[in-house]
């Protein structure tokens, strides 16, 4: 007992795979907001890391009006689509949104906007992998369609057509191609961006992405986030400024207990590709203030998406 509460066996830690991938039905841990999940399927996404200049074939130019003039190579990196657990949801809720994919509808209503509540993208070193003998170790509404038991496989949750069917036809808004990571004064951002489709407005045409977000406070000072302030540019030649107060509401905390903060948002051009960087105002415990960059990514559309 732990101040009143009860401590439980989740499952048996195995040890993380340095080489390879995890498979569909793989339960983890997340090693930063520590929920419990399970490996839906891996993609595989190009990271463009601007604290590193890895030696890879990819290459990515920087936006116009971006700061900065270096290339950035870009590596594969696999990260997994992953259900969280639904009980673990209230204790994350503060530090990152479970409802974190949305999508376009598939009809002619322009302005519906759905989300699948629990599910996430996780990189491979977030995750923790554990065994259970639990038939159902992972509560969502989604499992037992997706995955069932079976004791003669390793993992023993094997996928059902289901899950199968569900990744082909909703493959153009859940797949993540590209990642982008940048740190400043120990705080790394990461951004991952997808295209969600493109609707008919007014006889002109809206193309729509939503962005993933992970604010990470590598250091050991507490600094809290303030301000947002955006650049965003259109293939159709604006170039727009946003800013505002925190993010999604919120002003986040980031400490050495809670270091990482993560959120979506999504942004609309008239054109089928843009750019879009910025920065965060955060402000430190005497009052100060310093700037993290966001790494300049790209809106890209594609051409054979059919919404």
């Amino acid at each position: 007992r732990l101040e009143g509460k009860v401590l439980e066996t989740v499952g048996v830690f195995e040890a993380p795979k340095q080489h390879g991938k995890y498979e569909t039905g793989q339960l983890f841990l997340h090693s930063v907001f520590g929920y419990r999940g399970i490996v839906l399927f891996p993609w595989h996404a190009r990271l463009y890391d601007r604290d590193i200049t890895p030696q890879a074939s990819h290459s990515k130019p920087e936006p116009p009006g971006a700061h900065g003039s270096k290339e950035v190579k870009g590596k594969t990196h696999t990260y997994y689509q992953v259900l969280i657990d639904t009980r673990d949801c209230p204790h994350i809720s503060q530090r990152s949104q479970t409802e974190a994919v949305t999508f376009l509808a598939n009809h002619d209503d322009s302005r519906a906007l759905y989300a699948i509540p629990g599910l996430d993208y996780v990189s491979h070193e977030d995750i923790l992998p554990y065994n259970s003998t639990d038939q159902v170790p992972i509560q969502h509404e989604l499992f037992e369609r997706f995955l069932m038991f079976d004791p003669s496989k390793v993992p023993p949750f094997v996928p059902r057509d289901t899950l199968r069917a569900w990744q082909e036809k909703n493959h153009p808004w859940l797949e993540l191609s590209d990642v982008h990571r940048e740190t400043t004064e120990n705080i790394r951002v990461t951004v991952i961006p997808f295209y969600m489709g493109m609707r008919e407005a007014q006889n002109s045409h809206v193309y729509w992405w939503r962005y993933c977000i992970r604010l990470e406070n590598l250091g050991n000072e507490v600094v809290q986030l303030r301000e947002r302030h955006w650049r965003i540019f259109s293939l159709s030649g604006t170039l727009e400024t946003v800013r505002g107060r925190g993010v999604v509401g919120r002003e986040p905390v980031l400490s050495k207990e809670q270091p990482a903060f993560q959120y979506s948002s999504h942004v609309s051009l008239q054109a089928p590709s843009g750019h879009m960087w910025g920065s965060y105002r955060l402000e430190r415990p005497n009052g100060t203030f310093f700037d993290v960059r966001i790494p300049p990514f790209s809106l890209e559309s594609k051409k054979d998406d059919t919404p």
